[in-house]
């Protein structure tokens, strides 16, 4: 094999496995959405072809004129968060799961114009500042605990309706998840590169063996557009405005998070941070507005993507690319889609956790950057346990409270993210400063 061969044969194969990272990402998610909404099979192929086709353009424009780092964009956290709570309060309120779905469309419209504004405007850059190693540590240490949950729980074979644990499918889900980390730790070479899409495969492999296919392929078109409002005109109403702006601040805390992680594990210096991070809202604005356009589940920044490159060592930016443009076009199929949709989810799960175990290490490498005096050891500390702990409480807790104040406080993520920062600013030190280890 000759040398423009073997280039030829590595990017290929880095297109496919961070095209079935950007999957193992997104694949799950339209799901437990569909689940909340009561929507049946053919509404949910919807909702993952739109899916699929918005991820794909906007880690494409972010990665091409973003942020221009290969970080996925996907639905999670956050947004997850928002489509839970307003299903629940809407039913309090009279409005069906339609006018809800209808309403979030506005939701997600308004946030990505407000997103837009923070970035051309470069507002976005006035806040960046406050995103310090301790911030970032924090952010990815609670972002860690408020998933992992999540993933183990996808493992266990927990989701789907399922109460108790699945054992044949969490027994090949950790068979997994071994295999990645063994092949990343202990491999060389081509191995250890493509350690996650050679679990994935193992792992799929065994579960249609040993307990059988789960995909479905009653599908009525072999091609068809991804298909503008499916949800309904988008309801007008003057609530979703505090909504938005504040999400659209958290999204903003995201997006730093994932581009300091991106930039730590490719070992890049970026020559302009506030150039950098205004590009990536500006964007991340747009890839907003696409999703209230096109009926999906707004996406963020996946500091997972972080953990995927370390784990992998795969760090060349215009494979990612290929793999954006490859989700774009199966997106066109809907044949594919059911195909590669039926990618058991204890599987990945599995890919997803064995990335959350790198993420871990960022977190701590950003708490080291600086001395932890007794002073940042307590922000942290309260930080981390009150915003955990808002991830035990259950959701019903928050009903009495207005609908903008239930996003907020039903976050964990949020509340400790936010609590980290306030406290590091409002705490200085004598000599004025919030740290005085900095001489």
């Amino acid at each position: 094999m000759n040398k423009a061969e073997a280039t030829f044969t590595t990017t290929a194969m880095e297109t496919i496995q961070w095209f079935v990272f950007l999957l193992a990402s997104s694949v799950a998610i339209p799901i437990v959405i569909g689940a909340i909404f009561e929507m049946n099979f053919m509404e949910i192929s919807g909702l993952m072809q739109r899916s699929f086709f918005i991820i794909g353009i906007a880690s494409l424009l972010q990665g091409l004129v973003g942020h221009r780092l290969p970080i996925v964009e996907g639905p999670a956290g956050i947004w997850i968060s928002i489509f839970s709570v307003m299903a629940f309060s809407g039913l309090q309120d009279g409005r069906s799961l339609t006018e809800t779905l209808q309403l979030l469309e506005t939701t997600m419209i308004v946030t990505g114009i407000f997103l837009f504004l923070f970035g051309v405007l470069k507002i976005a850059q006035k806040i960046l500042p406050i995103f310090t190693p301790l911030v970032t540590g924090t952010f990815f240490l609670l972002l860690t605990v408020q998933l992992s949950g999540t993933f183990l729980q996808g493992m266990l074979g927990l989701q789907g309706g399922s109460s108790t644990i699945q054992l044949n499918q969490a027994m090949l889900a950790f068979i997994t998840l071994f295999i990645i980390l063994g092949l990343s730790a202990l491999a060389k070479g081509w191995l250890k590169n493509y350690a996650v899409l050679i679990g994935i495969i193992i792992g799929w492999i065994a579960f249609i063996a040993f307990i059988g296919w789960e995909g479905n392929l009653e599908i009525d078109q072999l091609f068809s557009v991804p298909e503008l409002f499916a949800f309904g005109t988008p309801t007008i109403n003057l609530s979703v405005l505090p909504i938005s702006f504040i999400t659209a601040i958290i999204i903003i805390s995201n997006l730093v998070a994932s581009i300091v992680a991106a930039n730590q594990i490719l070992g890049i210096k970026p020559k302009d941070r506030n150039a950098e991070m205004n590009r990536g809202t500006t964007f991340s604005g747009i890839s907003h507005g696409l999703s209230g356009i096109f009926s999906g589940i707004a996406n963020v920044p996946l500091a997972t993507s972080s953990g995927f490159m370390a784990l992998t060592g795969q760090k060349r930016k215009m494979p990612f690319i290929y793999a954006t443009i490859l989700l774009i076009i199966i997106a066109f199929f809907p044949p594919i889609i059911s195909v590669i949709s039926s990618i058991p989810a204890p599987i990945a799960n599995a890919a997803l956790m064995a990335s959350f175990v790198q993420l871990v290490g960022l977190a701590v490498n950003n708490l080291a950057l600086e001395k932890l005096d007794s002073r940042k050891v307590t922000i942290i500390g309260v930080a981390y346990l009150v915003g955990m702990g808002t991830m035990f409480l259950p959701t019903e807790v928050f009903t009495e409270l207005p609908a903008i104040v239930q996003n907020v406080m039903s976050n964990g993520l949020l509340v400790g993210t936010a609590l980290v920062i306030l406290i590091e600013q409002l705490w200085r030190d004598r000599d004025g400063s919030r740290d005085k280890d900095k001489d």
